[in-house]
């Protein structure tokens, strides 16, 4: 049972908020960290790397030049949306720009969790008996957050970070 996932957004280059923001989910004890794009350079992707992260790549991001690096540094990239099942969810992850893949996910019956971002703004409410959350973001938001859901009592924190 891994329990505990850690969800992260939108870092703009921020790679030293990337690594900070690891550090914190790793205290959280997060076996798994899904990223959901706007990476935008390779370092920080290197502050992804070491940890299980499943990834995709935002609408700000060079995907043929990120993609290669990203997979040389073990990350699981999904790109452009994933699904990973933890506990018996299944949680869908996208950047949050694509609408359609988004409602697709939506009609999904078979759709616990959707994990988005795009908006820079924190979300946790359920749509068609289909949990959805954003995380906020490392970057340009009023507050830089990412979330932690425990999947074993369904809670989800958000975490501040500076």
């Amino acid at each position: 049972m891994e329990a505990c996932i850690g969800l992260v957004l939108v870092s703009h280059g921020a790679w030293l908020r990337s690594r900070n923001a690891m550090e914190l989910l790793r205290s959280k004890q997060c076996e798994r960290i899904l990223y959901m794009g706007d990476v935008e350079t390779q370092e920080v992707l290197d502050a992804l790397a070491g940890n299980c992260v499943s990834m995709v790549f935002g609408n700000c991001d060079n995907v043929s030049r990120l993609h290669d690096y990203a997979i040389t540094l073990g990350l699981d990239v999904q790109h452009p949306a994933g699904v990973v099942t933890v506990d018996e969810k299944r949680i869908a992850f996208l950047h949050g720009d694509d609408d359609l893949k988004f409602h697709s996910f939506l009609d999904d019956e078979s759709i616990d969790v959707i994990v988005h971002g795009h908006s820079h703004e924190k979300r946790d409410e359920v749509v068609n008996n289909t949990r959805c959350i954003n995380p906020g973001a490392l970057h340009r938001a009023p507050v830089y957050t990412v979330a932690v859901l425990d999947t074993e009592d369904d809670t989800l924190t958000f975490y501040e970070l500076d």
